[in-house]
């Protein structure tokens, strides 16, 4: 059973993401959103290195959001490339898609 509070879609969206790795160096990348929620998204294809806490810039289709990492996919994992992000409070929402009329339409079935 998933204990997940928010109600998430699987996608394919493609983003921009930047701010600052691990090392302290800025960063730019194209990266790929693998689903959303609500409140936040799980990004794909990071190849930058960066430590949860950290604020992240992302654009999708002419808008941007600010997200802060709550986790990171462990290097020699499936998850390796992967940032579990969470929209920070007063920013926009990036996505066309409720992730929560999803959830209910599949639900109802």
């Amino acid at each position: 059973m998933d204990r997940r509070r928010e109600t998430r879609v699987d996608t394919a969206l493609p983003v921009r993401i930047w701010g600052v790795d691990t090392y302290c160096r800025p960063f730019m990348q194209l990266a790929s959103v693998r689903n959303i929620s609500s409140i936040g998204a799980v990004l794909q294809n990071v190849r930058a290195h960066i430590k949860p806490g950290e604020i992240l810039d992302v654009q999708y289709d002419g808008m941007k959001a600010q997200f802060r990492v709550v986790w990171t996919g462990r290097p020699g994992t499936i998850e390796a490339g992967e940032l579990g992000l969470e929209r920070l409070p007063e920013e926009p929402h990036l996505w066309d898609v409720d992730p929560a009329r999803c959830g209910q339409v599949v639900g109802n079935g």
